[in-house]
């Protein structure tokens, strides 16, 4: 029986086919490129030897450009993918190594670096599933291919010559330099760069063993919280329930108010009990726009975005790091609208707006901030709730729209 590929696949083999394509036939293939790269490496202090264990096999991997093309950051829905994240069995299991561990090498963190248990173990959960799954690309080969692309060559040359140092420095060898297809690495999934800056030897081994030492892992992640700016002592955030008649134009990461001054304009606890008095300043965050969950979201919760830039995962962590302590899973926003908006659609959603006089940069199918403002912009104009969310429904009003 034949199955038809779904307009994904045939999406992706088409993204993935024209970027293979353009490295054969425009400029120089990727053994030259390649071939240019090592010898820069060599005039940065790589040695020969660390070349030929890191590269000397190297080929372009097609199922990286794929992921590259398809994040769930980007494609899923917010309750999507939490749901898909925050299963009943990751919040047990964590809650399992939480107590495992909390005595010893999390406490040890904590106190060094003030960031909390849960926290760290949350992370944990969401990088890697616990350490169960760290990754199989080989890291070089990885970055070499996202290096070669030319959407974000740049970033991706620093990493794979920062990749290259470490194994220079002897912390991992070649062979065992394996990860996640865009480079990251270990139980915390570091890139490079994060590595050499943040890496922690938490064991005192000589080594920053991020793959297999757990105090090396724990320490380098509150490490890195803790140069991004942690405070001790203050949550994240939390759920919230926002009154009739809100201002939704003031729900932006740059309209912060401190608790008692939201609390005067009605905003309550998720349950609709008052905030607690405090003098925390906060922003209000709508991840699947004005039908679905609010969250009152403080500096530790930008913190957690230093680690990843997606809203979606920040809250992921920070919720999964609230049930690991035992705290309730969200109360509202259910009802929201759940279809997925397809890179497609959001393309057809941008020209749209796009053909109405607004600015949404380039229509690339990846909704940022000018295609948000963009659609503040139509919503106000059109008498819609002003959330700035883009939508398989905004889409839908759009088309219908005159």
């Amino acid at each position: 029986m034949t199955t038809r590929p779904t307009p994904r696949q045939l999406f992706c083999a088409l993204c993935c086919a024209s970027a293979l394509a353009a490295w054969s036939d425009e400029g120089p293939d990727f053994a030259n490129w390649l071939a240019g790269f090592r010898r820069e490496a060599l005039a940065r202090g790589i040695s020969q030897a660390t070349l030929d264990a890191a590269l000397a096999d190297a080929r372009p991997l097609p199922e990286v450009l794929e992921r590259d093309q398809f994040q769930p950051e980007f494609i899923q829905t917010f309750w999507t993918y939490l749901d898909k994240r925050l299963s009943p069995w990751r919040i047990e299991r964590g809650q399992a190594l939480l107590k495992e561990h909390q005595k010893t090498l999390l406490e040890q963190a904590q106190a060094r670096y003030g960031v909390p248990p849960g926290v760290l173990v949350a992370f944990w959960g969401l990088e890697t599933n616990y350490g169960a799954y760290l990754g199989d690309f080989p890291i070089p080969a990885a970055l070499a291919t996202l290096a070669f692309d030319t959407r974000r060559s740049d970033f991706f040359r620093r990493e794979l010559l920062q990749s290259l140092r470490i194994i220079e420095a002897g912390h991992v060898a070649a062979a065992d330099m394996k990860g996640s297809w865009a480079g990251a690495m270990g139980q915390v999934q570091f890139m490079p760069s994060t590595y050499l800056r943040y890496a922690v030897d938490g064991d005192g081994d000589g080594h920053k063993n991020l793959w297999t030492s757990l105090p090396d892992a724990f320490h380098s992640a509150a490490n890195f919280l803790h140069e991004l700016g942690w405070r001790p002592g203050e949550t994240w955030g939390r759920e919230v329930r926002l009154p009739a008649g809100f201002d939704w134009e003031s729900a932006q990461p740059q309209v912060k108010k401190t608790v008692a001054a939201w609390a005067r304009l009605g905003v309550t606890q998720a349950d609709g009990s008052p905030l607690p008095a405090s003098d925390l300043a906060g922003a209000i965050l709508l991840p699947q726009g004005h039908a679905g969950p609010a969250f009152l979201v403080y500096r530790n919760f930008e913190v957690i975005m230093g680690w990843n830039r997606s809203p979606k995962y920040a809250l992921a962590v920070a919720h999964l790091s609230d049930r690991l302590l035992g705290l309730p899973e969200l109360r509202n926003g259910r009802e929201a609208d759940d279809r997925p908006l397809s890179r497609e659609q959001a393309m057809e959603m941008q020209q749209l707006l796009a053909a109405r006089g607004l600015d949404v940069g380039e229509a690339d199918g990846l909704p940022g901030a000018r295609t948000r403002l963009a659609i503040r912009a139509w919503q106000k104009s059109a008498g819609l709730p002003v959330d700035g969310y883009a939508s398989v429904g905004l889409l839908e009003q759009l088309r219908a729209a005159p």
